[in-house]
């Protein structure tokens, strides 16, 4: 997953109304219970059926660390499916989304004039049709590349273009994947 995605999944998960499983044999039984046999939990793990079987019943209390990882990332996955669903719909066709990243700001001069280019923190909510747009590409599988364009335009329109009319261009910079734009004076 890249960032944007990994960001996305985050946002899903503090949508939350219930905490999932903590406990090993707690999480074994949700994936049990969602995927209907220890056979397709172990495939989706990569571990035995044997081990999800022990798992379940409590002969072994604690998983190796990045089985357990594994597994705690799967249940999250597929924990309230409907309550996400929920908060991209309302995001997607009334919300909007929140967006934090780090952009660079200057003026169009030389290097190493006090005009260059400094980073600053933005925190910008982007309407609805960005939001949708942003979820459509993740479920396309579209690189995370593509996302930063969505974002950048979403920026480029809610923000500068309308309130600043200095800025004339937003973009994604190709090295650092950061944002960055250029402004005249």
């Amino acid at each position: 997953m890249g960032e944007i995605e990994d960001a996305i999944e985050r946002a899903d998960q503090e949508a939350f109304t219930r905490e999932p499983p903590k406990t090993l044999k707690g999480q074994i039984g949700f994936l049990l219970k969602q995927l209907g046999s220890a056979k397709a939990v172990a495939v989706e793990l990569g571990i035995t059926a044997d081990s999800v079987n022990r798992y379940r019943r409590g002969a072994r209390k604690h998983a190796r660390a990045d089985v357990a990882a594994k597994i705690d990332d799967t249940v999250r996955q597929r924990w309230q499916p409907l309550v996400r669903k929920r908060r991209q719909r309302q995001a997607a066709t009334s919300g909007g989304i929140t967006v934090e990243t780090r952009a660079r700001f200057g003026y169009s001069a030389a290097v190493g004039t006090t005009d260059d280019g400094r980073f600053r923190r933005l925190t910008v909510h982007l309407p609805p049709e960005y939001a949708q747009r942003l979820f459509d590409a993740r479920d396309a599988g579209v690189s995370d590349q593509q996302m930063r364009g969505i974002i950048a335009e979403g920026f480029k329109t809610v923000s500068y273009m309308v309130s600043w009319k200095l800025c004339w261009s937003w973009g994604v910079d190709g090295g650092d994947g950061l944002f960055r734009t250029a402004c005249g004076r």
